[in-house]
């Protein structure tokens, strides 16, 4: 394992793992001691119910681990934007985003290889998975499928959870008006110098990922993120301004050319059920459209930080304080000749 010179922050996002804290954080502590020259570890608690704060205060106490800074939610939020929460708050050079029972730290001296030689996002995509219903299944990859078509990236191969990014890709992000959506999916289409790598490690999580926790968190990447929706609705409305005209023309060959047709029996008819069908696709893309636009307008922030608290000892701090006695007696012995002469 390298030793890396460089401040490094490294966000977990947990929601009830109280029984797990102290092994994740002392392993993750262990880990990063002998990688880097500094470290933080930022714990977000995603509005746990069980005991989860308690500890959280416990770890940062005076017998407590260092560098640890914790933020607890009041409600719980989508996992994007509960990294977003450690990401915004984070100071170091580089950061790193690990979800405790699915990715490997111990990856992680790979990943800054790549990003201290010039590659701003480092991506790792874990070849084992965490156990999946099928229903599950088959909506990712049917997700993946429609996302890549719409954007150009498949998230789940190209942009996967685990990353480590630049600060400034971080800045970047910070520019557009929704960073805890677009941090998904910016890092991967930014422009920036971008590694993705593979690696094996067996999952610690245990519950089964169901398609209901993520329907929502779907919808929301697709509408947000890509002006693929309007442009269906712009072209929904096009072929049926198109089809309307058609129609009327075969209404007036119907017109001209017949004479056993029931009056205004069939056009009737057509012209229902056509239209409607139409209308009804527009209204349900144009509906999810206007339901995003209204939920980031009606629903306030998308998080609020209800308790904060850090470590007693924050070692980058501590180095601020210390003081190079040879090259203060140094400067001291510079500063006395030039009196002297």
């Amino acid at each position: 394992m390298g030793f890396f010179p460089v401040f490094l922050s490294v966000v977990y996002v947990v929601r009830n793992q109280a029984q797990q804290l102290e092994s994740i954080i002392q392993y993750a502590s262990a880990q990063l001691t002998s990688l880097v020259i500094d470290y933080e570890l930022i714990i977000v608690d995603n509005a746990s119910d069980d005991d989860s704060v308690n500890v959280l205060k416990s770890l940062t106490g005076p017998s407590g681990y260092p560098n640890l800074q914790v933020y607890a939610l009041t409600k719980e939020v989508d996992s994007d934007t509960a990294s977003w929460v450690g990401l915004e708050n984070a100071l170091g050079d580089f950061i790193v985003i690990i979800d405790p029972l699915l990715d490997d730290i111990g990856f992680l001296p790979e990943m800054l290889k790549k990003a201290v030689t010039g590659a701003d996002v480092v991506f790792a995509n874990n070849r084992q998975k965490p156990r999946q219903s099928f229903a599950y299944r088959t909506a990712y990859t049917a997700f993946n499928l429609l996302y890549k078509s719409l954007n150009g990236i498949h998230l789940a191969k190209e942009a996967p959870q685990y990353r480590l990014l630049s600060k400034r890709v971080v800045n970047f992000i910070l520019q557009h008006p929704q960073p805890a959506v677009t941090y998904r999916h910016l890092p991967a289409t930014g422009g920036f110098a971008r590694v993705n790598m593979e690696y094996s490690a067996k999952p610690r999580a245990t519950k089964t990922k169901k398609l209901g926790e993520s329907i929502d968190r779907g919808m929301r990447l697709l509408v947000s993120t890509t002006q693929a929706p309007m442009r269906l609705v712009t072209s929904l409305s096009l072929f049926g301004a198109a089809a309307n005209l058609l129609y009327s023309v075969y209404v007036l060959a119907v017109g001209i050319f017949k004479t056993d047709v029931a009056p205004g029996w069939v056009s009737l008819s057509l012209q229902q059920s056509g239209m409607f069908f139409l209308i009804s696709l527009v209204l349900l893309v144009l509906g999810e459209y206007i339901l995003h636009m209204a939920s980031l307008s009606n629903e306030g922030p998308l998080y609020h930080v209800g308790q904060e608290f850090t470590s007693m000892r924050m070692t980058h701090r501590e180095k601020l304080n210390i003081e190079d006695v040879s090259s203060s007696s140094t400067k001291a012995s510079h500063h006395s000749g030039q009196l002297v002469t």
